[in-house]
């Protein structure tokens, strides 16, 4: 038996775009729906809309107010998202390597003192999740995923730093994430990866998109070193794994 969800809720985003909510709060089903009516906007090509942008919990659509209005793009909306939720077909599956701890991941101890752990433990927890990419935002090519194990759910630092470096792979609150750029943060350092999610003179320029799975595994810093070089020169170095 299919599962019955409620309608979302549409948010006028200022005078030409909707804001199609699924969820208050932070939740795999919601960010599972948002996605659907991602693809299926894309796939009925409403004259009007310009662009769609995903989140978490919903989905932000841009549009030309002198072809379509907010009520009858609403009605549209609405109507696409009580489609059910396709099941899960054919996700891409990338194997991202990770430095862990020292000047890779300034934050790795204190994460495992406050969670009353090691710091081995921490990475040997990290590497075991399955994540997915719920969405990409903030910076350029910076993926946010769900799944962070509940064991190493914690509040984000008091005081973000202003520069956090490239490659970052850090948690905050329920989430843990890829940064592509430096960047300010308030997310706890564990470790830095080689791997750019986003490279503007790269095809393809994004490499992550919502819905991909990711899993971590931990390398050296002479393989960091190695990886990041031939990163520098566009070269993939995530593993894509058969789906």
């Amino acid at each position: 038996m299919e599962a019955t969800f409620p309608p979302p809720r549409l948010l006028p985003s200022g005078d030409s775009a909707i804001t199609v909510e699924f969820s208050k709060v932070i939740d795999e089903t919601a960010n599972q729906r948002v996605l659907a009516l991602d693809r299926a906007l894309s796939e009925a090509a409403i004259e009007g809309v310009t662009e769609a942008v995903p989140t978490y919990r919903s989905l932000l659509v841009h549009y030309d107010p002198c072809q379509i209005d907010f009520a009858t793009l609403g009605e549209k909306l609405l109507a696409l998202a009580k489609r059910p939720v396709p099941p899960n077909g054919k996700t891409r599956h990338w194997r991202v390597p990770v430095a862990y701890g020292g000047e890779n991941g300034i934050d790795l101890e204190d994460v495992a003192k406050a969670l009353n752990t090691t710091p081995d433990e921490i990475v040997a927890r990290h590497v075991a999740g399955k994540y997915r990419v719920a969405m990409i935002g903030f910076s350029p090519g910076w993926s946010y995923l769900s799944g962070l194990d509940k064991s190493l759910h914690m509040p984000r630092r008091q005081s973000p730093r202003l520069l956090t470096p490239p490659g970052t792979i850090s948690i905050g609150g329920v989430q843990t994430g890829i940064q592509c750029v430096a960047a300010p943060s308030g997310w706890h350092l564990l470790g830095r990866t080689p791997v750019r999610t986003y490279q503007l003179h790269r095809e393809p320029i994004f490499l992550l998109e919502p819905g991909d799975r990711v899993t971590f595994y931990a390398i050296d810093t002479k393989t960091f070193a190695e990886q990041e070089k031939a990163a520098e020169n566009c070269e993939i170095v995530a593993e894509l794994m058969a789906s």
